[in-house]
This record gives C-alpha cells, sequence and structure tokens, in this order.
C-alpha cells in the first residue's frame, strides 16, 4: 500500500476555509495536505514543491478550473487531478475529461468520497495486486486439480484459457513473487500437456475422439459461417498465439460483435510450411504431397514452401461443393502491401469470402532471434506480447478491419500456429539430409535424448510426407531446442531464449479462432 505520510494532497478552491473539516479528516488519514485559493497559487505551488494529487474547483473567479487544469498538465502530464464541481453540463465534462481529469466529485462532497477517490488513484496498483494474489491462490489449487484429472482434449482448451487468463492478470498486477509462482505452474501444465500430446497424436490423425485439427479448420468453423449476401473474411495472423489474442481482442471489441471465441489444435510441424498448407487445403500434408506433388515443398527442396495456398484453397472449396462461391485471396508480408490492402478493402465486399493471410507476428518471432536489439525489446514473453498488441493496433490490418466494421459482414481470425520461448538444449544426431530445425527435425539415424523429444519413425502415422527413404521426424517437447554437435555451444547461445515453433507446447498447439461480425450486421 502507498505510505500515506508521504502523501502530499493539494486542494485548490476559492473557498478554501469552509473546507477545514474536510483537511482535518484527511490529515487524520494520514495525508498531507496543502492549500491555495486560486489557479495561479497552486500553480505555482506544484512548480516548487512535490504533489502527488490535486484536488481542483471547476468553478473559481480569475483563472477557472479547467484553465488551471490545462495549466498543470503543462508542468506535469502525469500529476492525477481531481474536479471538484457543482455544474455536470456534459460540455464542461467532456473539456475536462478531454483536459485528462483522473477522476471528478461532484459538490457538496463529503470526506469518505474524498478519501475514496485518493485510494482509487494512489493505491490502485497495490490494491489491484492484492485482490489478484488472493484470487489466484483460490484458484492455484482449481488448477492444480484440474492437471491432475486427466483432462481430455476439450478440457485442456478450457485450462488453456485459464492458464492464459492468470498470466495477463499477474502481468497487470506486476507482482514478480506471483509470476514466478505462476511461472512454476504453467511449466508443469506444459509437461502434462506434452505428455497428452505424446500419447493421443496419431490417434487423433486417424480420426479417433480428434479435436479440430488444422486441416478441419475451413470445414468445421469458416464454411459453416457462410451467410447469402453476407461477406465472409478470413483473417489468418500467422503465429498468432491465444495470449496475443487476448492482448488485442479489447481493441478489436471496439469495433465488432465478437459471437464465438474458441481454440483449436494445430497440426505437427506447428510451423507454417506444415499448419498452414493443411488449413488452406483441407488435407493432411501427406495427401497435399500426393495430390500437388508440384506444388509441395518438403524442408530442403527450393522454393517458397507456401506460394499455392489459393490453388489449395480452391481445391477444398470444390471438395466440398461450394466451387461456386466466389473468393479473394491477399497475403501480406510488408507494411506498403497492408496499406494497399487497407485501401481496397470496400472492393472486396462483393466476394463470398476474402482471405487475407498476415506475416507480421511469425515475421517479428523470427526477426528477434536475428537481431539483437529485437531480443532486448521483446526479452520476455511480456514484452513479446506487448509489441505484438502495439504492432496491431498501429498496422494496416487494424484499418483495413475499422473499414468494414459498420459493414454487413462476419470476420473469422484465426492463426497457423503459435510459438514458445525456449530455453534447453538437446543435442540431436543425424546425417546430412537432416533437416536444420530448432524445434523439429526429420532424417535419418537420429540420435537424441528421448525423454525431451517426441519421435514418428513412421511419418505417414501422423500424415506427413517421407522426405526421404527411412526418414523419420522428430518434435522437441515443451521449451526444448535442438542442435547439432557441431558448434554446439554457439547456437545453444544464440537460440536460448527466443521464440520458435514446430514443436509441442500448448503456446504452439493452442490456437485461437474467433468469429465476429461488424456492428452494423
Amino acid at each position: 500500500m502507498i505510505n500515506q505520510m508521504t502523501t502530499n494532497i493539494l486542494w485548490i478552491d476559492d473557498e478554501i476555509d469552509s473546507l477545514k473539516a474536510q483537511f482535518l479528516f484527511l490529515e487524520g488519514k494520514g495525508y498531507t495536505v496543502a492549500t491555495a485559493s486560486n489557479g495561479y497559487d497552486g500553480l505555482e505551488y506544484i512548480k516548487n514543491n512535490h504533489v502527488d494529487v490535486v484536488l481542483l474547483d471547476e468553478s473559481m473567479p480569475g483563472m477557472t478550473g479547467l484553465e488551471t487544469l490545462i495549466e498543470i498538465k503543462k508542468i506535469s502530464t502525469l500529476l492525477p487531478v481531481v474536479m471538484v464541481t457543482k455544474n455536470e453540463a456534459e460540455n464542461i465534462m467532456e473539456d475536462a475529461i478531454g483536459s485528462q481529469i483522473t477522476d471528478y466529485l461532484i459538490k457538496p462532497v463529503n470526506p469518505n468520497q474524498v478519501l475514496l477517490t485518493l485510494k482509487k488513484i494512489l493505491d490502485r496498483k497495490s490494491l489491484v495486486s492484492e485482490k489478484t494474489t488472493h484470487n489466484y491462490q483460490v484458484d492455484f489449487r482449481n488448477l492444480f486439480m484440474d492437471l491432475q484429472d486427466s483432462p481430455n482434449h476439450e478440457e485442456w482448451k478450457t485450462l488453456y484459457k485459464k492458464i492464459v487468463y492468470w498470466e495477463l492478470e499477474i502481468q497487470k498486477a506486476d507482482s514478480p513473487e506471483m509470476m514466478d509462482v505462476f511461472s512454476t505452474q504453467k511449466a508443469e501444465a506444459n509437461s502434462d500437456f506434452c505428455k497428452f500430446i505424446s500419447k493421443n497424436y496419431a490417434k487423433w490423425i486417424a480420426g479417433k475422439d480428434a479435436p479440430i485439427l488444422s486441416h478441419q479448420l475451413m470445414k468445421e468453423k469458416v464454411l459453416p459461417n457462410l451467410e447469402k449476401g453476407k461477406p465472409l473474411f478470413f483473417v489468418l495472423i500467422d503465429n498468432l498465439r491465444y495470449d496475443h489474442w487476448k492482448s488485442i481482442e479489447p481493441i478489436i471489441a471496439e469495433s465488432f460483435r465478437i459471437n464465438d471465441e474458441d481454440i483449436f489444435y494445430s497440426i505437427l510441424p506447428t510451423s507454417t510450411q506444415y499448419a498452414r498448407n493443411a488449413i488452406f487445403a483441407g488435407i493432411l500434408p501427406i495427401d497435399i504431397e500426393k495430390k500437388f506433388p508440384e506444388q509441395w515443398r518438403n524442408d530442403d527442396d527450393d522454393g517458397g514452401k507456401n506460394n499455392s495456398e489459393k490453388e489449395f484453397f480452391a481445391n477444398q472449396l470444390k471438395m466440398w461443393g461450394k466451387s461456386d462461391l466466389k473468393f479473394s485471396y491477399t497475403k501480406i508480408t510488408n507494411h506498403a502491401d497492408g496499406e494497399t490492402m487497407a485501401n481496397n478493402m470496400l472492393n472486396l465486399m462483393h466476394n463470398d469470402i476474402n482471405i487475407i493471410v498476415y506475416n507480421f507476428v511469425d515475421m517479428l518471432s523470427h526477426a528477434r532471434t536475428e537481431m539483437e536489439v529485437l531480443k532486448e525489446l521483446a526479452n520476455d514473453e511480456v514484452s513479446y506480447r506487448s509489441i505484438a498488441t502495439s504492432w496491431f493496433l498501429h498496422s494496416p490490418l487494424h484499418e483495413a478491419l475499422k473499414k468494414i466494421s459498420d459493414k454487413n459482414v462476419k470476420v473469422i481470425i484465426a492463426t497457423d500456429h503459435g510459438s514458445v520461448r525456449v530455453k534447453n538444449a538437446e543435442k540431436v544426431i543425424g546425417d546430412k539430409s537432416t533437416t536444420a530445425n530448432i524445434r523439429y527435425k526429420h532424417g535419418r539415424n537420429l540420435n537424441y535424448d528421448s525423454k525431451q523429444i517426441l519421435a514418428f519413425k513412421d511419418p505417414a502415422e501422423v500424415g506427413l510426407p517421407r522426405p526421404n527413404m527411412n526418414s523419420s521426424y522428430i518434435f522437441a517437447l515443451n521449451d526444448t531446442y535442438l542442435c547439432y554437435p557441431n558448434n554446439y555451444n554457439h547456437y545453444v547461445k544464440f537460440f536460448n531464449n527466443t521464440f520458435q515453433h514446430g514443436g509441442v507446447s500448448l503456446e504452439e498447439i493452442l490456437i485461437p479462432v474467433v468469429v465476429m461480425e461488424g456492428k452494423g450486421s
């Protein structure tokens, strides 16, 4: 809590003598109260003394409260100001709020009203932290019991939503001690989730008791939302984790009504080449390779790995008897392309479906690995979320969505996979055909520590093509990353604490799909 003995209040009012009872009450609660009978004296006091909060009369002769407020903000934009007014006229309060008052009180005020306002302003952070700590302590045991209760794939979705909720709440509370406790519990949850995936993934690929996987997303979550006369925009933001979505949700909710928020499961590898192609093709990678041998690219093949998504999607529409639908496909890989798309957004309204693939978050993840400055800016989960949120707020994508927010449209936001911050290196030995990926590899005669790796000797078992004779796939679990013995220490240091994808973790596999409508719908 704030030490009230060091909290200095300045009360500016032309009838200051009538407020002595208020001052005595606040001083009795441990606050120090200074006074000024006009705006000029109040400004002079602020220039020469430390002030924590200003209580400012709105109606004063000479310099009015609003005029004084403007001058106070010139001295200190962060100084909290509470406007005390007899007048609730809308234009006056709009002016006051526009000039950044922190709160306001209507005369006559009683001492307890003032005290409550001061506590709300000065102690808010510590009060929020205490409340969050208490609530998390209550829910901690519930989360622990849920983890012990062998959750199924639907229950894991609910559990992960709870985990992300508490991660964001604890972030707001800014409590390092509580975050340490939470991080331990999240790590335990991730370990249990990896065991769950290891046990069930091959069964799901065979079609037994499976959640919605990447190749089923269009059929199960997108195409059922088609309505005649209502354009559907499917926006795939590459590498958008569920916690990223929850961070940008308040921005989007200003313009759209969110009808449904769900989580689906990315296929393995949790990488763009496999998961995103599966989304647009509506079939698993092993079947994409068979059906489109010219378009499919293995990891070690030359050329772009996701250059045929439009063709894949057209074939999927035909597969589901919807080839008569008119659709557009737009891929954004830089800011200029994004601005062009935003300017063209209204011209897309005549299509039944508009596909928009936006690559920023994935590029941020890769750039963070390569660029030291981004490693500093996004050195943990909080800063990674912050950069992703800031990008979206100022992005052409946000601008484009706002342009259709008042139209009769549906928008679905989804992603292809997430990413996880890696911390534990594992040595993998393989021949020259072994791929260089950090979270998964395929090759022949792979040697590794099986405790931290999920392996499939037969790629077909999990819907994957076999690039070479006797190729097998391995996937890093939890926060592990895979390095070769050659120059091992260099690569361990280079990739440590970077965000990677391709393996098995809550963050990579459990990803958002959100259905919303424009407010003109």
